[in-house]
């Protein structure tokens, strides 16, 4: 149980065991903020570096893929890294594997009094709300399960790192991750006491994997590791390295089955633009923008509010369905278009 341990560190302990050839769980928080992105992400796509560069927000990649995240010492992080052939791994696959040792953080999140539970893939809900940010990954032959306890969240400058097209899709960003991202603090109402915190989550991890040394440092091997570990991973060649290519647009994924995404599609009549939050491949919010003409205009907004509820495969029958209610004509611009956008 290190606890409190420097930025650096609290990533590049877990990815030096496998390499050591050592199983483990670490009980960990930075000491200083800092961004962390998904391994597949292109860093300059996902985050505002401009804005991390003047405020000193260091920026790390990951061997563990997911989205870009804001880590603070609010986060009371857990990495268990353990052999493929360990017994205590289940047979079934990822889902297996993460239903098996996610529950040891949902014990500890119910003995809080929040109801915690289990959602497919890899997420941790309470009330309809994400109270976990969880990922895997395969390192040599172990398997690495990282995630947090999350005691409080700054909502604001999670929005505020992230590279968006514009003000507007921030502001989205920001509303969504608050609706649907909770802490232990707004679902109780206070803040434990860390050390209490500490040793719940233990006694969680322990119940499950059964007793385990306590190790409070890092012996020389471990520490000689790291460091160098850290000249790779540290570097601006690693973090700039061209993760895999998006559509065009941005989605950003608020917890499973809800994501907020832009899109843009030159449709003859012009570009569109669309900013939509999608819940289950449903579209819960509809903004459209762009150069293109729609008569009536004020029809716009209440195409948007029609498409509300809406499967965004089913968007092109929805459009044209209001097209033929309301006599809109759009030059250049028809249901299809509409469709290509938010399917785009």
């Amino acid at each position: 149980m290190l606890k409190r341990v420097s930025w650096q560190r609290s990533q590049l302990l877990y990815h030096t065991q496998p390499r050591l050839g050592r199983e483990g769980l670490n009980l960990l928080a930075p000491a200083t903020p800092y961004v962390c992105i998904g391994l597949f992400q292109d860093a300059e796509q996902e985050v505002d570096l401009a804005y991390c560069g003047e405020n000193d927000i260091p920026v790390f990649r990951r061997e563990v893929g997911g989205g870009a995240v804001f880590l603070d010492g609010e986060q009371l992080f857990f990495q268990l890294v353990i052999h493929r052939e360990n017994p205590l791994v289940p047979d079934g696959g990822k889902l297996a594997f993460y239903r098996k040792f996610l529950e040891a953080p949902i014990q500890a999140y119910r003995a809080l009094g929040i109801p915690a539970e289990y959602r497919e893939v890899n997420d941790i809900v309470a009330n309809d709300r994400k109270v976990s940010g969880t990922g895997a990954a395969e390192m040599g032959d172990y398997y690495v399960l990282v995630g947090n306890l999350i005691v409080d969240f700054d909502y604001e400058m999670m929005a505020r790192v992230l590279r968006v097209p514009d003000e507007k899709f921030r502001d989205k960003v920001y509303k969504t991750i608050r609706d649907n991202l909770s802490t232990v603090k707004r679902e109780i109402g206070t803040v434990p006491d860390r050390d209490e915190l500490w040793s719940l989550m233990a006694e969680k991890f322990t119940d499950m994997l059964g007793p385990m040394e306590v190790v409070s440092s890092i012996d020389q091997a471990w520490e000689e590791e790291v460091d160098r570990l850290g000249e790779r991973m540290l570097s601006d060649e690693w973090l700039h390295r061209r993760g895999r290519r998006r559509r065009a647009g941005r989605d950003i994924r608020i917890r499973a089955g809800v994501e907020v995404r832009q899109r843009v599609h030159k449709a003859p009549g012009g570009l569109m633009r669309a900013t939509l939050e999608v819940r289950d491949e449903r579209l819960a919010s509809v903004m459209f923008s762009g150069d293109f003409f729609f008569y009536p205009a004020e029809k716009l907004a209440a195409l948007e509010s029609s498409l509300v509820g809406v499967r965004t495969d089913e968007v092109r029958e929805a459009v044209a369905r209001f097209y033929a209610a309301e006599g809109v004509e759009s030059p250049g611009v028809s249901p299809d278009d509409f469709a290509a956008l938010i399917g785009s």
